[in-house]
């Protein structure tokens, strides 16, 4: 069992709604530690570079549009198995068939106001967002 680490980004709508305690706390309570975060606002650019495998999908415009809304918080999340554990702390991506007791199963509303936060799960994966533990 490893110690992994991973990218959380809890999203504008999440945010808006009050959730990124309640989503933070589960998070913890999983035994994953919250290593840095910060919150801060994805501009055009960021949003297109984080998603670019995504470039010629009709719903790229939608996507980075959504993630440039409001403010986000991102966090580097760190634990055991910590791409597993929060995959499963999650749910899944269409609240519809998330399970009660994950955080998409008890908080999303529909697929397009889901309370999207964004595990960046592969460990080889990077990205152009900065965490730093004395960031705001």
């Amino acid at each position: 069992m490893a110690e992994e680490s991973t990218l959380l980004v809890i999203k504008p709508d999440a945010v808006r709604r009050g959730l990124a305690g309640e989503i933070l706390s589960r998070i913890e309570r999983k035994g994953l530690r919250i290593e840095a975060m910060r919150t801060m606002r994805i501009d055009q650019s960021l949003a297109e570079h984080h998603y670019a495998e995504h470039a010629e999908k009709p719903f790229f415009d939608e996507l980075v549009g959504f993630i440039t809304s409001g403010d986000v918080i991102v966090a580097k999340v760190t634990g055991r198995e910590a791409i597993s554990v929060l995959r499963g702390l999650m749910g899944a991506t269409d609240p519809a068939k998330a399970a009660q007791g994950t955080i998409r199963g008890d908080f999303g509303i529909v697929m397009s106001t889901n309370p999207r936060t964004a595990p960046s799960h592969s460990p080889t994966r990077t990205t152009a967002f900065s965490i730093s533990a004395r960031a705001s």
